[in-house]
């Protein structure tokens, strides 16, 4: 049946920024698709683990603060991961920050750590994930994306390069790792009402004027990735490499 193509039964998901937002709500739906779940976040992930094993399936937090991470934290993430949970089917690389400020008075320190979280961290645990699903014969790999992959946004500067380089990375690694069995794709959320958007709902000429070129008339939700990460990350997209999809609400079509 077509509707077991999009099963993930027996699968270990890793997912980053797991403890609230857009990876907390990924993290449940892959385990409503009967995944496990690592949940990595700077802190426990108290609230996904119990909505993760309230579905009967098995969870482990971990705690890593990636704005200091070296290379070695997160391959020890993986081996962790692996460790505690027996292998490493999927890796949602779903950390990230947002800094706001005109370019010409950006702060080489807002630069830094954003691309540190947002770039660095995806290609180096990709890396280490890779690494693992090779030698078990494939895997999936669901980068997070933005709508500034395709534009240049306002007063983001460091976010707009990070998402554009996601874009590219993903790209990049599909072409390397596809004939290892690795599907790496990427969501690219539209403008979502999570923490890093609170500043402009909180703006109400800037909530309008997004609002107005959203076909779909809403702010889009953590719930609304929930299908787009478990196609991705299921057997359905076995010959999907290198796509960067649109969860935008109609954003791009406009």
């Amino acid at each position: 049946m077509i509707l077991d193509l999009f099963r993930l039964d027996g699968r270990v998901a890793l997912v980053t920024g797991a403890g609230q937002g857009l990876g907390q709500a990924m993290a449940i739906g892959l385990a409503e698709a009967g995944a496990d779940i690592v949940a990595l976040d700077r802190r426990e992930s108290e609230q996904t683990g119990q909505a993760v094993m309230a579905l009967g399936r098995r969870f482990k937090s971990i705690t890593c603060d990636l704005l200091c991470a070296s290379v070695t934290d997160l391959q020890q993430v993986v081996a962790q991961s692996v460790n505690e949970l027996g292998h490493l089917d999927i890796l949602v690389n779903n950390a990230g920050i947002i800094r706001r400020a005109p370019a010409l008075d950006f702060s080489e320190t807002d630069w830094d750590e954003v691309l540190q979280i947002n770039l660095k961290v995806v290609f180096f645990l990709s890396q280490a994930a890779a690494r693992v699903m090779i030698s078990n014969g494939g895997g999936k790999i669901v980068n997070i994306a933005s709508m500034l992959s395709y534009q240049g946004g306002i007063i983001v500067p460091s976010y707009t390069a990070s998402k554009s380089a996601v874009a590219g990375v993903t790209r990049a690694l599909a072409n390397e790792w596809s004939r290892h069995g690795i599907n790496v794709n990427a969501l690219a959320p539209g403008y979502m009402a999570t923490d890093n958007t609170a500043a402009l709902r909180a703006d109400p000429d800037r909530s309008s004027a997004i609002l107005d070129r959203v076909p779909a008339g809403r702010w889009g939700t953590p719930d609304d990735l929930k299908g787009a990460v478990v196609f991705l990350a299921s057997p359905a997209a076995s010959y999907l490499h290198g796509a960067i999809v649109p969860v935008d609400g109609g954003w791009l079509a406009r």
